[in-house]
């Protein structure tokens, strides 16, 4: 059996995602819990990293197993056995084929400023606190240069596992929430490692006055990381949806 596992997480404890050696990571401990209710190991599969830090409101991931038990009492087991800080949303039986990661056709990120004269004493950890006015308009017409298929080289952190630098994001906005709160949302077929949070960095740099619109671009066009501005903290990044086409997730093959 394939199951589909809709995750939601505060990654403030967690040291990102992916499983790795003397690190408490959100992969690690869902596959522990996992592996108390079928009585096995079991691999999850994500739809991608997330950063140490960074949260989720609908990461996927898939495992196979054995065990005759129905999806829904997957969601009730796993959160009984999980700390408060994950939460599994939806389980479901999927077709044996899919792949939370290579069937992942787009994926949407948010970012969250708050921009007000004081810091947050409550939910500091969801937010970069920025007093600085920063100029809304700016920075709405700069995210308009990163809509496209291009070589995003230039938001790119050292280090980045991927054989090439190209990316099509097929949405990139501003948008303001109440309490003083500013949002940049972007969807695309995929991300480099801190591209988001070097994105965020520039377009703040534009809301300040340092960079203008037409410099983001440039900026985008150097394909050199140097130009753009500082990464932003991984406490306001969420990752916020990632799409699958019908077809591929399901429904369960019989």
């Amino acid at each position: 059996m394939n199951l589909k596992l809709t995750i939601e997480y505060d990654g403030t404890a967690y040291h990102g995602w992916q499983k790795q050696k003397n690190a408490r990571t959100v992969q690690e401990t869902i596959e522990s819990a996992v592996s108390i209710m079928v009585k096995a190991p079991v691999r999850l599969i994500g739809s991608g990293r997330t950063d140490a830090g960074v949260h989720a409101l609908a990461q996927v991931a898939n495992f196979h197993c054995e065990a005759e038990i129905p999806p829904k009492a997957f969601v009730a087991g796993l959160n009984s056995l999980l700390p408060d800080d994950i939460v599994i949303r939806s389980c479901e039986a999927v077709d044996e084929r899919f792949h939370s990661q290579y069937n992942a056709k787009l994926k949407t990120y948010r970012y969250r400023i708050l921009n007000a004269p004081l810091p947050p004493a409550i939910c500091r950890q969801y937010v970069w606190f920025i007093p600085a006015t920063l100029d809304i308009s700016a920075m709405q017409e700069a995210a308009k240069h990163l809509i496209g298929t291009h070589d995003f080289t230039s938001f790119e952190a050292s280090g980045s596992p991927r054989s090439h630098s190209t990316r099509t994001v097929h949405d990139a906005r501003i948008f303001t929430q109440p309490e003083a709160i500013i949002c940049f949302e972007i969807t695309a077929n995929g991300f480099l490692r801190f591209m988001v949070r070097n994105i965020i960095g520039t377009l703040v740099d534009v809301g300040i006055g340092k960079i203008s619109p037409e410099g983001f671009r440039q900026i985008r066009l150097s394909r050199n990381r140097d130009f753009a501005g500082k990464t932003a903290p991984a406490r306001g990044l969420f990752l916020v949806q990632v799409i699958y086409d019908e077809a591929v997730v399901g429904p369960l093959s019989r």
